[in-house]
């Protein structure tokens, strides 16, 4: 019989499970809520109650799995199974996850990034389409990424690869919570979207709703604006064009260094779409070089909230014999 997979999509509001087949076709799925009190440490036996529960009412045994995989925020240690300075879950100190759920549940574990394994999920399921050569890039609270390369995916000597929202694409830009400046975090996540807005507003006098909002001190979201610039609001077009020129010029910088066949953009200010994709193609079509231009392909995500629980299953592979 195929054995399944497990995937563990950890986040610091829910945590998302998923049992797959061998090709990473979701079978079941499920969420809790993620119990962040105490500095986090009822998250992992939480994670095992659950599992055990769902093993039960679906009648399975470890022997049905080949592996469990998981995604967390934080610093992770693939080879020890651990995780620190994961702020969002209040883990301050680090926790030793795989050995916690291997003990209790005695079926191979693998953990890594959050990022990265949102990056295997598109590539593996999405719209990588499972090439070897893909770079992935999410716009969310904050601006993540993961590099796969020959069919691996790049961890750096400190585990800090791939850190596309670090990239500096505005050497006198904006402070970022990193400590240095012009980061394409503080730009091109949600956040980073009004921060530009309410920058560009202060020398802006024409007519514009969206000016007019942020005026009357009125809430401003990431989606108002892009929403704003597709009504043809001037104002509007002009924040989302300088937010799609540092997206452009950071696409372009990662085309030419590693020339990957797809930069794929997820996260929930991708959710801008095809109005997104092609003004941020049109900006790296001017900062790459003609082969890179002609064979890298600017990509919308295609599995939303899945990807993580799609990647983090496919590091359970690795225990096939």
């Amino acid at each position: 019989m195929d054995k399944k997979l497990i995937g563990i999509d950890l986040g610091g509001t829910t945590v998302k499970f998923a049992i797959l087949n061998m090709l990473g076709e979701i079978q079941q799925k499920w969420s809790i809520e993620t119990n962040i009190l105490d500095e986090g440490i009822h998250i992992v036996p939480d994670i095992i109650a659950s599992i055990k529960h769902r093993l039960s009412l679906y009648q399975m045994t470890k022997e049905d799995f080949l592996g469990i995989g998981m995604g967390s925020p934080g610093t992770v240690d693939r080879k020890n199974g651990t995780v620190i300075g994961a702020y969002n879950l209040n883990w301050k100190e680090l926790q030793f996850v795989k050995s916690q759920i291997e003990e209790q549940l005695s079926i191979p574990f693998a953990i890594d990034n959050d990022a990265n394994v949102a990056a295997l999920g598109e590539r593996w399921k999405g719209a990588g389409e499972n090439s070897d050569d893909v770079s992935f890039i999410t716009l969310g609270t904050g601006v993540g990424g993961g590099i796969v390369a020959d069919g691996q995916l790049i961890h750096g000597v400190a585990g800090a690869a791939g850190e596309i929202g670090h990239m500096t694409v505005d050497p006198d830009g904006f402070e970022c919570t990193c400590g240095k400046k012009g980061c394409l975090e503080t730009v091109a996540s949600a956040t980073g979207v009004v921060r530009v807005a309410r920058f560009l507003s202060e020398e802006f006098s024409g007519d514009s709703g969206l000016k007019e909002l942020i005026d009357a001190g009125e809430t401003v979201t990431s989606k108002i604006i892009f929403d704003r610039a597709q009504e043809e609001d001037v104002f509007a077009k002009m924040v989302v064009d300088k937010v799609c020129f540092y997206l452009g010029l950071a696409c372009g910088n990662i085309a030419n260094l590693l020339n990957p066949t797809d930069i794929v953009i997820g996260g929930g200010v991708s959710a801008a779409g095809e109005f997104l994709r092609s003004k941020v193609e049109a900006n790296f079509d001017q900062f790459t070089f003609p082969q890179v231009r002609e064979s890298t392909k600017i990509k919308l995500a295609q599995l939303g909230n899945e990807a993580g629980v799609i990647g983090a299953a496919s590091l359970a592979l690795q225990f096939q014999k």
